[in-house]
């Protein structure tokens, strides 16, 4: 649907705006945090996704009212995000 369309336009285009404000830092922290993450249980990795989008909607509000996914869905989400 359209609303459908708006949100994930929506969330990209804020995704790209956070990820802009890190370019150029440097690239060993990639291997820190694949490190980190590897070394979480799996708990932990889901308390951490669901901070991850609950810090979101807390940032830019707007999204809840666009972005209208189950909470499977957005785990999802930052597993690709994260992986």
């Amino acid at each position: 649907s359209s609303d459908h369309e708006v949100a994930w336009i929506w969330l990209w285009d804020n995704i790209e705006r956070l990820l802009r404000a890190q370019l150029g830092k440097p690239a060993v922290f990639g291997r820190a945090i694949q490190g980190m993450f590897g070394a979480l249980d799996e708990q932990t990795l889901y308390r951490f996704r669901s901070d991850i989008f609950a810090t979101f909607f807390t940032m830019a509000p707007g999204g809840q009212d666009h972005f209208k996914q189950s909470a499977t869905r957005l785990h999802y989400i930052m597993d690709k995000v994260l992986g």
